[in-house]
C-alpha cells in the first residue's frame, strides 16, 4: 500500500469510527455500474465541506487492491449489492489530492512534481516492468496494463484547486489540463475516473481537455443527489438520536434542492450541530465572509437588487448555461449567481431555473457580508426587523405601517420600482429576523387562491402564525376581506391557535403616508 498507488483504508476507517457516520455505501454501487464503460470518467462538484474527500476515501478502501476491506463494510449498504464481491479490492488505485500537488510543487512544474511522486512510489512495486528512464506516467501505466493486464481506478480530489488558486495562471492551467487529457483520455489502462471539486469540467476558455466526463454539479447532481448531502430521512434519523428538534435543523440547513431529493442538508453543519447540541453558523465559519462579499459586491446589470429580493424570500431567474465554469470570467449577473450556486451560497430550482437562498445560515453569511460596508440602507431593515415583528404581533398597526414604509423606500432605493413585487421584497426584509421562529412562505396556495405570505410558528416556538396579504393603491381593509373570502387560513391545515390576519396597502398617491396596516386576530 501507498499515499498514490492503492492507499490503505485508514480514511474511511476513521469515518466508520467517528461518533457521527451517515451510510453513503450506496454511491460504490453507482461507481461500480459505470466501471469500464463508456460512463467511466465521473466529475462530481460540491460546494467545500460537502463530504466529497470523505467520499473518495471510501471508494478507495473499496477499490484498492492495497487493503483488505471486508469488514469494514459490514452491515453497510453496499454488502447487500450484487456487485459488492465481483469488485471489492481488485483494482489498482491512483489516489490524487491535486490540493497537496499545487502546495508541493513550489517553483516546479506542478505536473512534473506529480508525475515525481507518483512514479517514484509506483517504481517499487512496479520497477520491473518498465524502463529505469521513463518518467512520463501515462507510458509506465500503459506498459504496467500491457504486462498484467490490471486497470487503474483513478480518484481524483480538489481536482480545480489549479483553476481556483492560480486564476491568473492560464498557461499553467492549459498545462495541467492536457496532463489530465494525455493521463485519462482513449487509455485501455482506465477503469474508472472519478473526479471531485467545486467547480464544473466543461469550459475554460476554448480548452476543452476534458470533455468525456460526466458532469454532476450543484446545478443537476443527477444520479448522485442522494449522495450529495444529508436527505431529510438521514437528519430526521440524527434529531431523534440527539434529541434536536428536526424543524429547526431544516430552518438551519435545508434548502438546496434536485429533481428527486427536494430536501438536502449541509451535512458539515447538521454534524456539528448535533455534536455539540446547538444550532448555529457552522459551515460559514470555516471561510471569512470576504469570499462572498467579493462577488456580491460585483453589481452586473442589478446583482445588487436580485441579492435584496432574494435576502426578501424571493426566487430570481437565472441561465446557468452563459457561465464558464471559472472564478474570473464574468461577463453578466447569471454568471456570479451561477458561481455562488456551485460555491454553495445559493441553491437552484431546475425545474424553474430559479435560485434562492437556501437557508438560515447562508442567509447570515450574507447579513456578515452586508455588515462591514456598501449595503447600510439594507442593513437598517434587518436592525428594524425585531422591533417590526413585536409591533405585529401585539397589534400595534400604526407602527407596523411606518416600518413597513421605511423598509419599502429603503428597497425601492435598490430595485428603482414602487409595485408589488417591491411590496413583496420589503416585507420579506422588513420581518427579516422571524426566520428564527417562522417558517416563511410566499405565494403559499390556500383556499381558493394564493397567501402572499404565510408566517408559519416553527414547533418549538409559542408564536401565533399569521397571514400578510398586500394590497396595490387599494385599502388595507380590503386586503383583509380577501383573505377571509379566499379563505387563505387554509394553508395552515394542522395548526391549532391563534392566527393574525395582516392586511397591508401601498398607495403611491397617497401623500407622506403610503402605507396603512390593518392586524385582525381569530383562533383556528
Amino acid at each position: 500500500m501507498g499515499i498514490y498507488l492503492n492507499p490503505d483504508n485508514d480514511g474511511f476507517r476513521r469515518a466508520l469510527r467517528s461518533e457521527i457516520y451517515v451510510d453513503k455505501t450506496g454511491l460504490i454501487a453507482l461507481t461500480n455500474k459505470y466501471l469500464d464503460t463508456e460512463q467511466q470518467f465521473i466529475c462530481v462538484s460540491r460546494p467545500r465541506r460537502f463530504g466529497k474527500s470523505m467520499a473518495l476515501g471510501m471508494l478507495a478502501a473499496y477499490y484498492s487492491r492495497g487493503c483488505d476491506s471486508r469488514k469494514l463494510f459490514g452491515g453497510l449498504k453496499i454488502e447487500k449489492d450484487p456487485t459488492f464481491e465481483e469488485n471489492l479490492n481488485q483494482y489498482e488505485v491512483i489516489y490524487l489530492n491535486m490540493q497537496h500537488f499545487l502546495i508541493g510543487a513550489k517553483a516546479q512544474s506542478l505536473t512534473e512534481y506529480l508525475e515525481e511522486k507518483v512514479v517514484e512510489e509506483i517504481r517499487k512495486v512496479y520497477g520491473d516492468l518498465f524502463s529505469e528512464r521513463e518518467t512520463i506516467l501515462a507510458v509506465i501505466l500503459g506498459e504496467i496494463y500491457a504486462v498484467t493486464g490490471r486497470k487503474f481506478v483513478f480518484l481524483i480530489d480538489e481536482w480545480d484547486c489549479v483553476m481556483r488558486e492560480r486564476q491568473e495562471s492560464e498557461e499553467l492551467q492549459r498545462q495541467y489540463l492536457d496532463f489530465l487529457r494525455n493521463l485519462l483520455k482513449d487509455q485501455s489502462y482506465v477503469a474508472l475516473a472519478y473526479m471531485t471539486g467545486i467547480l464544473p469540467v466543461k469550459k475554460y476558455g476554448q480548452h476543452s481537455a476534458l470533455n468525456m466526463f460526466w458532469e454532476f454539479s450543484m446545478i443537476d447532481q443527477g444520479f448522485f443527489e442522494e449522495y450529495t448531502g444529508f436527505t431529510e430521512t438521514e437528519v430526521q434519523e440524527l434529531c431523534e438520536r440527539y434529541s434536536m428538534d428536526f424543524e429547526e435543523a431544516g430552518s438551519w440547513y435545508d434548502g438546496y434542492q434536485f429533481a428527486k431529493y427536494h430536501h438536502i442538508y449541509n451535512p458539515k453543519s447538521v454534524v456539528e450541530a448535533m455534536h455539540r447540541g446547538r444550532f448555529s453558523n457552522y459551515w460559514t465559519s470555516t471561510e471569512t465572509y470576504d469570499a462572498l462579499k467579493i462577488y456580491m459586491d460585483m453589481d452586473f446589470d442589478g446583482l445588487r437588487g436580485d441579492i435584496v429580493q432574494m435576502l426578501g424570500g424571493k426566487r430570481i431567474k437565472v441561465n446557468t448555461f452563459s457561465f464558464q465554469n471559472d472564478m474570473r470570467n464574468f461577463r453578466v449577473k447569471d454568471d456570479i449567481l451561477t458561481l455562488l450556486i456551485h460555491l454553495g451560497y445559493l441553491a437552484y430550482d431546475s425545474e424553474t431555473e430559479e435560485t434562492f437562498i437556501p437557508n438560515r445560515e447562508i442567509a447570515r453569511e450574507f447579513e456578515n457580508a452586508m455588515s462591514v460596508g456598501g449595503w447600510q440602507e439594507i442593513m437598517s431593515i434587518l436592525k428594524a426587523s425585531e422591533k417590526l415583528l413585536q409591533d405585529t404581533l401585539l397589534g400595534k398597526e400604526e407602527s407596523v405601517a411606518e416600518g413597513i414604509d421605511l423598509a419599502h423606500m429603503e428597497v425601492a432605493s435598490i430595485l428603482t420600482y414602487h409595485d408589488e413585487n417591491s411590496l413583496a421584497c420589503a416585507i420579506g426584509l422588513a420581518y427579516y429576523s422571524a426566520r428564527k421562529d417562522y417558517r416563511i412562505i410566499r405565494e403559499m396556495p390556500a383556499g381558493d387562491g394564493f397567501a402572499d405570505i404565510v408566517f408559519l410558528p416553527l414547533p418549538f416556538c409559542k408564536k401565533p402564525a399569521f397571514v400578510v396579504e398586500l394590497k396595490y393603491n387599494k385599502s388595507a381593509e380590503g386586503a383583509i376581506r380577501q383573505i377571509k373570502e379566499k379563505r387563505y387560513t387554509q394553508a395552515l391545515k394542522g395548526y391549532s391557535g391563534e392566527i393574525l390576519l395582516v392586511g397591508i396597502s401601498y398607495d403611491k398617491a397617497g401623500g407622506n403616508k403610503t402605507h396603512s396596516c390593518r392586524i385582525e386576530k381569530i383562533v383556528n
